[in-house]
């Protein structure tokens, strides 16, 4: 008589829940630029890094962050947009919530309930690599 370990069978299906949930989970990875939209300082990119058996899908209009600096001694601050070429590797980071009411720079509730989706990334570096 062949018995099943309960203990075992829990494990095996706790660890395939795990394995998806993770897999599915996005906070941060490597993209390439495919193109940059100047007007909107938005970038479509590519993530470099494979998760299941396919290609990861392309995300489209990634904005990038932009930066104020203000010289130490004082002075004028600065302001530097982000501007990518195709071919660019980018360091892509995702929100834990929906982000695109935020960005007006108001409190706001989220309009979906989405957490850790690649439609909420945001490009916050070129890879030194990248440069030429």
């Amino acid at each position: 008589m062949n018995k099943v370990d309960p203990a075992a069978a829990m494990s095996a299906l706790l660890d395939g829940f795990l394995s998806k949930l993770y897999t599915d989970f996005n906070v941060a990875f490597p993209c390439e630029v495919i193109s940059f939209d100047e007007g909107k300082r938005t970038a479509s990119v590519r993530p470099l890094i494979r998760t299941g058996a396919d290609d990861p899908a392309m995300i489209q209009a990634v904005p990038g962050l932009g930066f104020r600096l203000k010289p130490k001694d004082g002075g004028e601050a600065v302001e530097y947009v982000p501007e990518y070429k195709k071919g660019d590797v980018v360091y892509v980071v995702v929100a834990d919530r929906e982000i695109r009411n935020g960005l007006a720079g108001a409190v706001a509730a989220p309009d979906t309930a989405r957490q850790h989706d690649s439609n909420d990334a945001v490009i916050v570096g070129i890879f030194p690599a990248s440069f030429s």
